[in-house]
């Protein structure tokens, strides 16, 4: 493996998806051979490792990944002293952060932290669990969890530490949450060394950057028309943009055009206001990348 490669590593599991997705609207085509850990890229320069969340942050720590994208929660879980270049909001189902919550039986006496005394906690989470009981003054059993730790209590567990984005599934399992134990959201991580190497920081940054530009024009749209001078205050007083919308002459010096950036959600209620408004010519256009 020549110098100028970047050993990037890829969450397997319940990011996998999401995560090729997102480089994909980055620009890089990821592709996943059945049963290999070494998805191919289109860049030479990129050596992809398909690995465990849970696990990324350990190898990046150790040098055997240059960077990997894991969640802040395994980063926490490992005690991983690693470089974070940059939180990328998503996860397998949402573009909203993960929620660590305890949860018991719906008929469980257990009402908060400190009905857990002398408790059994069933959990993927062990450390940030007895970290998170430690500050409250509270000692418990924690056991590890390899999973379907749903399904543990009441019979193999008082209650778990269990992660969720909906809550449906402790839901279907007669669970109800107690209380949060903390937020966890995807970030890309460095090795220090790595990231202090001129050509792998370059790297690391661009491919960053790439990524946040592809997550910043999700759920928006161009929007780009003609107004006559006459009627371009009136049309701007309209418009919510991202920045201020760009006008620019025409051959014809009666008109401008205008160009800006709308949530897609919203581009039907403003369409017919700025048509009445006079703007005419109206294209509506989708976007890969917002890059400030």
């Amino acid at each position: 493996m020549s110098a100028n490669v970047l050993k990037l590593g890829i969450p397997a599991g319940s990011l996998q998806d999401a995560t090729a997705e997102l480089f994909r609207k980055a620009g890089y085509k990821i592709t996943f051979a059945s049963r290999s850990y070494y998805p191919t890229i289109d860049d030479p320069e990129i050596h992809c490792t398909l690995l465990r969340a849970q696990e990324m942050a350990r190898y990046v720590q150790d040098g055997s990944l240059d960077c990997g994208l894991t969640g802040r929660d395994w980063i926490e879980e490992n005690d991983a002293d690693v470089h974070e270049v940059a939180e990328l909001v998503f996860s397998k189902v949402s573009r909203k952060p993960v929620r660590w919550v305890l949860a018991v039986p719906n008929d469980s006496p257990i009402q908060s932290v400190a009905d857990l005394q002398g408790k059994r906690i069933a959990t993927e989470v062990v450390n940030l669990t007895r970290r998170w009981l430690a500050r409250h003054g509270v000692t418990a059993q924690v056991e590890f969890s390899w999973g379907a730790t749903e399904v543990k209590p009441p019979r193999l567990a008082d209650a778990i530490v269990e992660v969720t984005e909906t809550g449906s599934s402790l839901r279907a399992n007669n669970l109800r949450i107690v209380c949060d134990l903390m937020q966890s959201t995807t970030r890309f991580i460095a090795n220090h060394t790595a990231y202090a190497d001129p050509w792998k920081k370059e790297k690391i940054d661009d491919i960053v950057l790439m990524l946040q530009g592809a997550m910043a024009a999700e759920g928006r749209v161009g929007l780009m028309m003609n107004v006559r001078h006459a009627d371009l205050a009136a049309v701007l007083a309209l418009l919510p943009a991202l920045q201020k919308p760009t006008v620019s002459s025409l051959s014809d010096p009666e008109w401008v055009a205008v160009n800006t950036i709308l949530e897609e959600s919203i581009v039907r209620h403003f369409v017919p206001r700025l048509r009445a408004a006079g703007a005419r010519g109206l294209v509506e256009y989708p976007l890969n990348k917002i890059i400030d």
